[in-house]
């Protein structure tokens, strides 16, 4: 197969639905993922790849395949991992596929970074635009990679010319399904919180980000862009959303009560992850409206109450 889209993470949360929304599309497809993928959930059509991302090898997969786009898709999702490995994936796979993409000639390659990559200050600007810097906490290795990332996207840009890029960096993704960190402190029977902070969530549907990144595909337009939905919601009224108490503990409290878990090893977070409670950076969507041209169907109010119906529904 030549001139049609690769998707590396395909397995993934995003990467199914992408995948099952490019062949609708009518585009060729080759779904790579590291995870092999069962023969009763491939779709017809769709060209499958077990691969790592970290692999030299990658290089020859791409040529073989030579595709005109590739939306790159996989990379660490939780945070509190190994730090090694997870640089890694996130800095040394996306570097590979960068150096596969060029030896394939391939013309645009479509990149999902994150919000975190703005980092997790006090002094964040609200909303953050596109132009402010990325400052990715050096002792959150999450976002220290993420930014790390798209520094190492920024420079190939600059060197690079040729291979279009869209770069995405989403906000914290809801879907029907969705079962993260983030979800894992709406499930409590308490919700917790800090004190001293709203804790603003910006929300971004998944299924906005799949018709972002099919748009981004189909429509070859290049740029950088926040991805989220409208408006924000604090930690306090999704509390009241869920019907659930909110508890708000002192920053110090939580510190020492995640220093001591970790040491149990009830944990692998530690008290360098409070800061993703306690400065979420709140994302403009300005430029993804304007210039890029999607507007998000759902506000934040909207995904979080599509999450609800569904676990409602679940259970």
């Amino acid at each position: 197969m030549t001139g049609g889209v690769l998707v590396t993470g395909a397995a993934g949360f995003i990467g199914r639905s992408l995948v099952d929304a490019l062949a609708e599309a009518g585009e060729a497809v080759v779904a790579l993922d590291i995870r092999p993928v069962a023969p009763d959930r491939r779709r017809d059509g769709v060209t499958y790849e077990t691969a790592d991302i970290c692999d030299p090898a990658l290089i020859a997969l791409f040529g073989r395949h030579r595709p005109r786009c590739v939306v790159h898709l996989a990379s660490v999702v939780a945070a509190g991992g190994d730090p090694q490995r997870d640089h890694a994936i996130d800095v040394g796979g996306t570097h590979n596929v960068l150096q596969a993409c060029r030896a394939a000639g391939v013309a645009h390659l479509v990149v999902t970074s994150s919000g975190a990559a703005y980092g997790y200050h006090a002094d964040n600007p609200v909303p953050l635009s596109e132009t402010d810097t990325l400052r990715g906490n050096e002792d959150f290795p999450y976002a220290r990679h993420k930014r790390l990332v798209e520094e190492m996207l920024a420079d190939w840009r600059r060197h690079y010319p040729a291979l279009l890029q869209t770069v995405f960096r989403p906000c914290t993704v809801l879907g029907p399904g969705t079962a993260n960190q983030i979800t894992a402190m709406f499930a409590r029977p308490v919700v917790v919180g800090l004190s001293g902070t709203t804790t603003p969530f910006s929300l971004v549907a998944d299924s906005d980000v799949v018709a972002a990144l099919l748009r981004a595909v189909r429509d070859g337009r290049g740029g950088v862009f926040n991805l989220a939905g409208d408006s924000t919601l604090s930690l306090r009224q999704i509390a009241r959303l869920l019907g659930k108490p909110y508890l708000p503990l002192p920053p110090a409290v939580l510190k020492a009560a995640l220093w001591l878990f970790n040491r149990l090893g009830v944990t692998k977070l530690g008290p360098q992850h409070v800061k993703f409670i306690q400065y979420r950076p709140v994302l403009d969507n300005t430029r993804l409206k304007d210039d890029f041209g999607y507007k998000p169907h759902y506000d934040a109010a909207g995904v979080f109450a599509r999450y609800r119906a569904a676990q409602e529904n679940g259970r």
